[in-house]
């Protein structure tokens, strides 16, 4: 029963397949524990629970993410890589952020590589302990250089809410 992410990558060169399956016990345990906790308005570190409809569904599909702000504007990353939500985010172009009862709908625009070294920076500074494991070694006080090499298999959204934060139904 190891915790240890595992790396799918596809072919290997292309980092757009890059995702890290998380391990037995961040599934069965921490995310759930996490999601558990933001569903009833507890955010852990600024968690909120993400909810985004299926590419091929069209059904709500919701997972445990954290909610960055930096200078104001707040960004979606994926440690974990190119995984379900984020396919799912280019195609709806936009989801529901939830905290307890509140949900904040939002749209949302993919960051370029060349912009998210300051992004990731950022976001490693606050939770590189949650999530450094998924970053190859590469951390908050890495270059540019290195935080560039890495973006292209860590996928960055800049959320705009559309409306009031509203009671969920």
């Amino acid at each position: 029963m190891s915790d240890r992410p595992t790396v799918s990558t596809g072919n290997g060169s292309d980092p757009a397949a890059h995702v890290m399956k998380p391990g037995w016990l961040t599934v069965n345990v921490l995310n759930r524990t996490v999601a558990w906790m933001t569903r009833r308005g507890i955010s852990v570190w600024g968690s909120r629970v993400l909810a985004v409809r299926g590419r091929k569904s069209g059904e709500w599909r919701r997972t445990p993410v954290n909610l960055l702000t930096v200078d104001g504007v707040r960004y979606l990353v994926a440690p974990r890589g190119h995984v379900q939500w984020t396919h799912n985010m280019r195609a709806a172009g936009g989801g529901r952020l939830i905290l307890g009862k509140h949900v904040q709908d939002f749209t949302a625009v993919e960051v370029a590589d060349d912009d998210k070294p300051a992004l990731l920076r950022a976001y490693l500074k606050r939770w590189k302990a949650e999530v450094g494991v998924f970053f190859g070694g590469v951390g908050p006080d890495s270059s540019d250089e290195e935080l560039r090499a890495i973006a292209p298999k860590h996928p960055v959204f800049r959320v705009t809410p559309t409306g009031p934060t509203t009671p969920a139904a």
